[in-house]
């Protein structure tokens, strides 16, 4: 039996054109919110086809990274936007189908130093410092969320409580509008856990209680992992929804 030879890949030209502009998006050529130039400019700058064009723009669209707008052009996508990706990183949902944005409040912001568990998940060297967060999410004002996340310094340099207690939107928003860091996707592994007696005591539920934890890994243009948070979750008014194509 001969051996298994690997033969030469062949990547579709709006393939190519796609990579092409998720790097000018990753340098701000174009920013969050911005209208990107028109198709046929686009086909004239690559030296392409209007059609492959449109294909590399549709892809990038499925990816969340811009919005066609009818009559008006094509946009950069943004975290800031109500209604283009406000729930789209927001799992966690009331039982009732009330699409409510929670309530966040800051418990505690600190720097510290990369673990090795931290610096192989973000890339990073062991003991490069790095900020940790606690915050809670509270729906329908009551305590649902409990989050611990890690962030590399070097991402989010003058991070501080009063910079993010002044902000107003989502945390996301507030890593794209404030330290350019856009988050693009994640992810996730859930388990069942019990509740011990800090997390019960800021969640207000008896010790014991089964809690959803949600470990998330979050990652920015190139594939580069930029953040890393763990999501206690009360189930007892709320639920974990992801929709399957």
């Amino acid at each position: 039996m001969k051996p298994a030879t690997s033969t030469p890949t062949f990547r579709p030209l709006y393939l190519q054109i796609k990579s092409m502009l998720e790097e000018s998006l990753a340098r701000r050529e174009w920013g969050p919110g911005e209208v990107i130039p028109s198709e046929l400019e686009l086909a004239s700058r690559y030296g392409v086809s209007h059609g492959t064009i449109r294909k590399a723009i549709a892809a990038l669209s499925a990816d969340n990274l811009l919005v066609r707008r009818q009559g008006r052009g094509t946009f950069v996508a943004t975290h800031t936007e109500e209604h283009s990706s406000t729930f789209r990183f927001l799992r966690i949902r009331r039982n009732d189908q009330v699409d409510e944005y929670p309530a966040s409040r800051l418990l505690e912001l600190r720097r510290g130093k990369a673990t090795g568990d931290v610096a192989r998940t973000l890339g990073l060297k062991p003991g490069e410092p790095v900020f940790g967060l606690r915050r809670v999410l509270d729906f329908d004002s009551r305590p649902t969320v409990l989050d611990d996340i890690t962030l590399p310094v070097a991402l989010f340099r003058g991070l501080t409580r009063a910079r993010f207690d002044a902000y107003r939107g989502s945390m996301y928003g507030f890593f794209e509008t404030e330290f350019g860091v856009r988050m693009l996707r994640a992810d996730e592994r859930l388990r069942a856990v019990a509740a011990d007696a800090g997390v019960a005591d800021i969640l207000e539920v008896p010790v014991g209680e089964p809690l959803l934890t949600v470990d998330r890994v979050t990652f920015t243009f190139g594939d580069k992992p930029v953040e890393m948070r763990r999501a206690v979750c009360v189930t007892r008014r709320c639920h974990y929804l992801t929709s399957l194509n």
